[in-house]
């Protein structure tokens, strides 16, 4: 897989100009970035895959000297601000820390604020743990996390987090380990944002000092975590060694060094697991479970996600204008047979854009109205061929536009074709470079002519609001344009509710509407992959891993 996966020129400005979600961008081209081609690095049979979700591991004999994990690409930058795919995250979270701890159960926790509170609908207020160093062993303070967190709302800085913080006021020191975030007006979402990336805390001092290098590997970073970095050989690895002053003894680093190898050939990547000269490795490709399976040197575990398969519907002036015909394309879709085709049957179809992993907080009402109370879109191409006669849409021509990232994306635009030619629509297939399709996501002129192409959408925090907020009328990640009164006068009122039971059920009004118009085709859900060597355990196969210290847990076998 090579490293195409990161336009960050065109992100920056996506994120400057304040109207993109948090989670827009690069998702759509790195949830499966790890996977090759189709029969690159398995067998090459389609038969299923006998899988199981996996919570959490053996925990580990003992300490370990060191282990290495492979990543499908080295990280564009270390710099919080920017760490927005997989291979940037899988690294930073264990180095650098938020001020909430997002768990691999999707829960949050206090992290570098031992505790918050929320005075008045506008503000909240953080109290900065005391006892906590950066690895140059300088104390945490107030002063950096304001510091770290001012940093978002710098248009020079264009930080990919904007979004997170685009209802922030004032971000103020009011006391001696005491931070308060003001609000233009109530925001529920920008708390269970501060346990990722948008809530890591920076010495304020190494960020003046290290300017335009800081993140990258000449600068590097200097942060709170299990891991300190300590070597980073552009085109290569990341090394790490345990931080021994690290103020949790319940996530001190089980290990004294980790290695981070970067290795975008998938072939070498499952070679390299195979043979045992790479420990471990996330997001397996599909087509190699099999053979890593057979091996006999690790196991291939799957852990929870957020993500959902979608092809997005960019061109609401064209014949996608008509919801009868997005409804009549889904119908068409061999999803049962995409899900085979592209995952071995790893994961389910699903009619929705979220997983109940971010609905755990939902009352039971909210998550019956989501999951339950909506529309099926099981494969019918009777009703879908007399939808289409309705539309007036017989021999209508659509363009969908894809790359060759990875064996999905080629299966999922091949079974569009062979969805719509059943119905009586054309599809003309565009295959642009991986560069090109990121631009899709962060350029409005690349989607010009563009009706359809494909995402992996995931949330990074433990509300199933932060999807729908993507899809508000006028939002910079509402790619089609598409605009609903009802939905938009839903979420502004459930952004602004604190009880996440109440808030559950205006975003199972908004998932419901979202479910009956379509505004993007929801394919299906699939668990996150994790390749462990015999060498090493005590990991939880997580989406989390982006953002949780997962390698510090990790021990001898």
């Amino acid at each position: 897989m090579t490293r195409t996966l990161r336009s960050r020129t065109l992100r920056s400005r996506t994120a400057a100009r304040g109207g993109a979600a948090a989670l827009a961008g690069v998702l759509a081209v790195t949830a499966l970035a790890g996977c090759g081609p189709s029969g690159a690095t398995g067998s090459g049979t389609g038969d299923p895959i006998d899988w199981k979700l996996t919570e959490t591991t053996a925990a580990p004999s003992g300490d370990i000297d060191s282990f290495t994990f492979a990543t499908y690409a080295e990280p564009y930058s270390l710099d919080y601000a920017y760490a927005f795919d997989y291979a940037d995250n899988s690294v930073l979270a264990n180095t650098c820390e938020s001020l909430l701890r997002l768990n691999p159960d999707f829960s949050l926790s206090p992290g570098l604020a031992e505790s918050f509170e929320h005075p008045t609908p506008d503000t909240w207020v953080y109290t900065i743990r005391e006892g906590v160093t950066f690895h140059d062993g300088t104390p945490l303070t107030a002063a950096d996390a304001v510091a770290s967190m001012s940093r978002h709302l710098d248009p020079a800085v264009g930080s990919f987090w904007f979004s997170v913080y685009q209802n922030v006021k004032s971000i103020e020191q009011t006391g001696d380990r005491e931070v308060t975030v003001t609000m233009t007006g109530a925001d529920s979402q920008f708390n269970l944002g501060m346990g990722g990336s948008a809530g890591v805390i920076e010495s304020a001092a190494t960020l003046a000092e290290k300017g335009a290098d800081y993140g990258n590997s000449t600068g590097g970073v200097n942060c709170t975590g299990p891991f300190e970095l300590t070597s980073w050989e552009s085109g290569e690895s990341i090394t790490m060694t345990r931080y021994d002053d690290y103020w949790d003894d319940g996530l001190r680093a089980r290990s004294g060094e980790v290695e981070f190898v970067f290795m975008a050939d998938p072939t070498a990547r499952i070679n390299a697991l195979k043979s045992g000269s790479v420990d471990g490795s996330w997001m397996v490709p599909m087509e190699a479970v099999a053979t890593l399976q057979a091996a006999g040197t690790g196991d291939v575990l799957f852990g929870m996600n957020t993500a959902v398969g979608n092809i997005v519907v960019s061109d609401l002036d064209g014949p996608l204008g008509d919801v009868r015909v997005r409804k009549a394309l889904l119908l068409a879709m061999d999803r049962d047979g995409i899900l085979q085709a592209a995952y071995r049957g790893v994961g389910e179809t699903t009619d929705v854009m979220t997983t109940p992993s971010v609905w755990q907080d939902a009352s039971d009402a909210a998550r019956t109205a989501a999951f339950d109370d909506i529309t099926s879109y099981d494969q019918n191409l009777e009703e879908a061929k007399k939808l289409i006669a309705d539309a007036g849409a017989e021999g209508a021509e659509l363009t969908y536009v894809t790359a060759p990232i990875s064996n999905d994306f080629a299966v999922i635009s091949q079974a569009t074709v062979a969805a719509a030619q059943s119905i009586g629509l054309k599809v003309n297939v565009e295959t642009v470079t991986p560069n090109a399709y990121t631009a899709l996501f962060s350029d409005p002129s690349a989607r010009e002519g563009v009706d359809l192409f494909y995402t992996s959408w995931y949330l990074s925090s433990p509300d199933a609001l932060e999807m729908y907020s993507v899809l508000r009328t006028g939002d910079f990640s509402n790619y089609g344009g598409w605009s609903n009164s009802e939905f938009d006068a839903i979420l502004q009122e459930a952004v602004t509710i604190d009880d996440p039971a109440a808030r559950s059920e205006l975003t199972a009004k908004a998932q419901q509407i979202a479910n009956d118009e379509l505004p993007w085709l929801p394919l299906y859900q699939a668990p996150i992959s994790l390749y462990l060597g015999e060498r090493i355990t005590g990991v939880q196969p997580s989406i989390a891993f982006m953002y949780y210290p997962w390698a510090a847990t990790i021990g001898a076998r």
